[in-house]
Protein backbone atom coordinates (compact mmCIF):
# COMPACT_ATOMS: atom_id res chain seq x y z
CA UNK A 1 0.00 0.00 0.00
CA UNK A 2 1.25 3.55 -0.63
CA UNK A 3 0.83 6.30 1.36
CA UNK A 4 -2.32 7.63 -0.74
CA UNK A 5 -3.45 4.23 -0.34
CA UNK A 6 -3.65 3.81 3.05
CA UNK A 7 -6.69 3.81 5.12
CA UNK A 8 -7.19 6.45 7.69
CA UNK A 9 -5.73 5.84 11.19
CA UNK A 10 -3.26 3.33 9.25
CA UNK A 11 -0.37 5.20 9.43
CA UNK A 12 -0.50 6.17 13.08
CA UNK A 13 -1.16 2.36 13.52
CA UNK A 14 1.67 1.53 11.64
CA UNK A 15 3.78 3.89 14.02
CA UNK A 16 2.33 2.43 17.22
CA UNK A 17 3.00 -0.63 15.61
CA UNK A 18 6.75 0.18 15.52
CA UNK A 19 6.76 1.84 19.26
CA UNK A 20 5.66 -1.29 20.77
CA UNK A 21 8.16 -3.57 19.34
CA UNK A 22 5.98 -6.70 19.25
CA UNK A 23 6.49 -7.89 15.33
CA UNK A 24 10.12 -9.36 16.61
CA UNK A 25 9.61 -9.91 19.91
CA UNK A 26 9.92 -13.20 22.48
CA UNK A 27 6.57 -15.69 22.51
CA UNK A 28 3.81 -13.97 24.76
CA UNK A 29 2.58 -17.81 26.44
CA UNK A 30 -0.60 -16.16 27.10
CA UNK A 31 -1.47 -15.28 23.50
CA UNK A 32 -0.77 -18.90 22.81
CA UNK A 33 -3.22 -20.09 25.50
CA UNK A 34 -5.94 -18.05 23.29
CA UNK A 35 -4.65 -19.61 20.05
CA UNK A 36 -4.99 -22.83 21.36
CA UNK A 37 -8.43 -22.13 23.03
CA UNK A 38 -9.44 -20.46 19.31
CA UNK A 39 -8.19 -24.12 17.92
CA UNK A 40 -10.34 -26.12 19.59
CA UNK A 41 -13.97 -24.13 20.42
CA UNK A 42 -14.27 -23.04 16.63
CA UNK A 43 -12.42 -26.91 15.35
CA UNK A 44 -9.80 -25.31 13.10
CA UNK A 45 -6.54 -26.85 12.24
CA UNK A 46 -4.68 -23.20 12.50
CA UNK A 47 -5.51 -20.21 14.26
CA UNK A 48 -3.17 -17.43 14.41
CA UNK A 49 -2.98 -14.21 16.24
CA UNK A 50 -1.24 -11.90 13.30
CA UNK A 51 0.32 -8.52 13.62
CA UNK A 52 0.22 -6.59 10.66
CA UNK A 53 3.15 -3.94 9.50
CA UNK A 54 3.82 -2.44 5.47
CA UNK A 55 5.07 -4.96 4.27
CA UNK A 56 4.31 -8.47 6.39
CA UNK A 57 1.80 -10.10 8.81
CA UNK A 58 4.04 -11.49 11.62
CA UNK A 59 2.49 -14.04 13.48
CA UNK A 60 2.89 -13.12 17.20
CA UNK A 61 0.85 -16.27 18.07
CA UNK A 62 0.36 -19.53 16.29
CA UNK A 63 -0.80 -23.21 15.95
CA UNK A 64 -1.15 -25.25 13.37
CA UNK A 65 1.91 -23.94 11.05
CA UNK A 66 5.59 -23.12 11.48
CA UNK A 67 5.41 -20.42 9.58
CA UNK A 68 6.32 -17.34 11.95
CA UNK A 69 5.01 -14.81 8.80
CA UNK A 70 4.18 -14.10 4.87
CA UNK A 71 4.32 -11.53 3.05
CA UNK A 72 1.54 -8.90 3.04
CA UNK A 73 0.00 -9.96 -0.51
CA UNK A 74 -0.58 -13.18 1.12
CA UNK A 75 -2.80 -11.56 3.61
CA UNK A 76 -6.34 -11.78 4.53
CA UNK A 77 -5.87 -9.25 6.44
CA UNK A 78 -4.63 -6.48 4.28
CA UNK A 79 -8.55 -6.89 2.16
CA UNK A 80 -9.71 -6.22 5.81
CA UNK A 81 -7.23 -3.14 6.78
CA UNK A 82 -8.52 -1.26 3.40
CA UNK A 83 -12.19 -2.23 3.92
CA UNK A 84 -12.52 -1.26 7.63
CA UNK A 85 -16.09 -1.05 7.73
CA UNK A 86 -16.80 -4.08 6.10
CA UNK A 87 -17.01 -7.80 7.45
CA UNK A 88 -14.97 -10.09 5.75
CA UNK A 89 -15.75 -14.24 5.77
CA UNK A 90 -13.75 -16.63 4.23
CA UNK A 91 -15.32 -20.17 3.99
CA UNK A 92 -12.65 -22.31 2.43
CA UNK A 93 -9.26 -20.54 2.61
CA UNK A 94 -7.53 -22.96 0.53
CA UNK A 95 -10.18 -22.08 -2.40
CA UNK A 96 -9.82 -18.37 -1.93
Amino acid sequence: MTASELPEGEAERLRELARLELLDGPPEPALDRITRLASVLFEVPIALITLIDSNRQCFKSRVGTDLDSTPLEMAFCTHAIRQPDRLMVVEDARAD
